[in-house]
C-alpha cells in the first residue's frame, strides 16, 4: 500500500510542477481580468474539464505514438526531458511567452488549455510517464495522479483572484521561479534517465 502511495504522489508532484500553476494562474487573470467573479469561476471549470479530458486521452493512447513512428521510450524520454527544461528556463528567467489578452471566452481551449497548458513538455511527460507504467494497477495510479494535479490546478485558477490579494503579483512571480526551478531537476532526471538507458541497451 505504502508502495502504491509513493508512486501516486511521485507522479502527482511531477505533473503538478510541469503544469506550472503559477504561471498559468497568472495568464488566466489576464484573460478573465475583464470578468465578473461567476464568470471567471465557470471559465475556471471549463478550463479544468478541457485539460482533464486531454489529459487523460493522451495518458491512454501516448503508447500508440511510439508505435507507430518507431520511437524508443528513452529516445522520447531525452527529447522530453531536453522540451521540459527549455521550459523551465524560460520560466526561471520569466521569458515564457503569455498570450495577447482575449475576453470573448474563445481562449479556453486555444489557447490556454492546448498550448499554454498541455504543451510540447506536458505533452512529452504524459506520454513517458504512462508508457513506463505497465501494469494495470500502476497505470491507474498514474492516471489518478494526473487529473488529481489538474484538479489542484483548476483549484488553483478558482482561487486566483484571492491567491493573487494575498501574494501579490511579486509574490506568484516568485513562486513561479521556484517552480521552473523544481522543473528543471526533474527535467535532468529524465534526460539522465533516459541517457543512461540507451547506453547500456
Amino acid at each position: 500500500m505504502q508502495e502504491y502511495f509513493t508512486l501516486f504522489f511521485t507522479i502527482w508532484l511531477k505533473f503538478f510542477f510541469i503544469l506550472t500553476p503559477f504561471f498559468i494562474m497568472s495568464v488566466f487573470l489576464s484573460l478573465t481580468k475583464s470578468m465578473n467573479g461567476y464568470n471567471r469561476n465557470i471559465t475556471a471549470l471549463k478550463v479544468t474539464g478541457n485539460m482533464i479530458l486531454v489529459g487523460v486521452i493522451l495518458f491512454f493512447f501516448g503508447k500508440y505514438v511510439f508505435q507507430v513512428f518507431g520511437i524508443t521510450l528513452d529516445s522520447f524520454r531525452i527529447g522530453a526531458g531536453v522540451l521540459l527544461f527549455l521550459t523551465a528556463i524560460a520560466l526561471v528567467h520569466g521569458t515564457r511567452m503569455i498570450q495577447p489578452d482575449e475576453e470573448d471566452g474563445d481562449f479556453i481551449m486555444v489557447p490556454l488549455t492546448i498550448p499554454i497548458i498541455i504543451g510540447p513538455a506536458t505533452i512529452g511527460l504524459i506520454f513517458v510517464q504512462s508508457a513506463q507504467l505497465i501494469e494495470t494497477g500502476e497505470k491507474l495510479i498514474g492516471l489518478a495522479a494526473l487529473i488529481t494535479a489538474q484538479l489542484c490546478l483548476g483549484v488553483v485558477l478558482l482561487l486566483s483572484v484571492q491567491i493573487e490579494h494575498v501574494v501579490g503579483k511579486k509574490g506568484i512571480v516568485t513562486m513561479t521561479k521556484l517552480t521552473g526551478l523544481m522543473l528543471a531537476a526533474i527535467a535532468a532526471q529524465i534526460i539522465f534517465t533516459g541517457i543512461r538507458n540507451f547506453l547500456h541497451s
